[in-house]
């Protein structure tokens, strides 16, 4: 279940670099030292953007590029993997502000060429309490891990140009039994977010990728994030990342900078900056995107996440500041996004993490170094 709250199914990186403040307000040596324990542990590339009021304080450490001693470019654009649930569920409870639906309607009559289960509820799939099988794969109770589509190893490797329908994503999801009956337990699945993608677009009569301009991305001057379709490259400037993976009996690396994205349609696409995701997350947690009722509902964690405290498309800890609201994200291969928030949006952390070479297990060194930069960020007095 770690790789629930720490998504990088990636692979490694290059010890190198050293932390610089870009335009800094003030001086953060703590964010410094946090930041660079983030390469320390076997990373390539950091990027990280911290608010704190009026305050702002950005860096990046480690590489660009494999090979080349350039740092990664404090407003480089990354592969945000599952924060793109956020993105969504917003999508989907403006639609439900706006009397288009409600949360506790049943989905198929929306969707009716999906077949899905007519139990399964809005709430259910933003909550993973649908029970669908996760297409890229899925825990089972006995503990053991059953492989979904292409989604990790050589096989990914292999097939990371592929273009991939909604539709077919969902299909394959369904040739599965689910998880449990819809409502009667929580399991994390991106089928849920390809699905209330496609919900999207029959709610608003545009494309997924067309209704996070108009609701999302062009109200708050959002300038680098996109739902990218098919489209193999990032646009602008970005670090590289790659992919650390068996070949038979030998360890090969590849540079995984370009994939298809449509693995994970509304649920691990999209493209995004720091800065954007900085904008977007206060402008949730500050009540600018949703009432005030549809976010406390988006807050709710489901008591069957257990620790996990996940809402609809939110997950939340508590802190010495509170409860900390967030959702953290992995492409398939490369890279990995941090995005966190106190309760009213005025002190966030933003950051994106590249993979490099480095034979490490990233769910065994990035927790304490994570917890490491929460604490900084948020418990440590401000140091002028």
């Amino acid at each position: 279940m770690r790789r629930i709250l720490i998504p990088i199914a990636l692979a490694t990186a290059l010890l190198a670099g050293s932390i610089t403040p870009a335009a800094a307000v003030r001086s953060r040596p703590d964010l410094q030292q946090a930041a660079q324990a983030v390469v320390d542990a076997g990373f390539a590339g950091f990027q990280l953007r911290v608010r704190d009021g009026n305050h702002e304080w950005t860096g990046s450490a480690g590489v660009r590029k494999l090979g080349d001693p350039a740092k990664p470019a404090t407003n480089g654009r990354f592969r945000v993997g599952s924060v793109s649930k956020t993105f969504v569920s917003v999508l989907v409870l403006q639609q439900v502000a706006a009397g288009k639906i409600k949360l506790d309607d049943p989905v198929a009559p929306r969707l009716p060429k999906l077949g899905l289960d007519p139990r399964i509820t809005v709430r259910m799939l933003l909550q993973h309490t649908s029970g669908l099988y996760n297409y890229t794969g899925d825990l089972m109770p006995d503990g053991t891990f059953e492989l979904g589509v292409d989604a990790s190893g050589k096989a990914w490797v292999d097939t990371r140009y592929r273009s991939y329908r909604p539709e077919e994503l969902v299909k394959f999801s369904l040739s599965k039994p689910p998880r449990f009956a819809p409502g009667t337990g929580w399991s994390y699945s991106n089928t849920n977010y390809t699905v209330a993608a496609l919900l999207v677009e029959k709610l608003t009569g545009h494309s997924y990728a067309e209704a996070l301009r108009r609701q999302i991305v062009r109200p708050l001057g959002l300038t680098g994030t996109v739902a990218p379709g098919t489209s193999l490259d990032i646009p602008g400037p970005h670090a590289h990342g790659y992919y650390r993976y068996q070949d038979g009996t030998e360890w090969k690396i590849a540079d995984v900078t370009r994939q298809n994205p449509s693995l994970l349609t509304g649920a691990g696409d999209m493209i995004s900056t720091t800065k954007d995701l900085q904008t977007f997350t206060s402008a949730l947690q500050g009540g600018r995107l949703l009432p005030p009722a549809l976010l406390a509902e988006m807050r709710k964690g489901d008591p069957r996440s257990g620790d996990f405290h996940y809402g609809l498309g939110l997950f939340s800890q508590d802190s010495c500041i509170g409860t900390l609201y967030y959702h953290n994200g992995a492409a398939p291969g490369g890279y990995a996004a941090l995005v966190y928030s106190n309760a009213d949006g005025t002190k966030t952390l933003t950051a994106s993490i590249t993979t490099g070479d480095a034979p490490i297990d990233p769910a065994a060194v990035f927790q304490p170094t994570l917890n490491k930069l929460l604490q900084s960020v948020f418990c440590s007095a401000d140091q002028s």
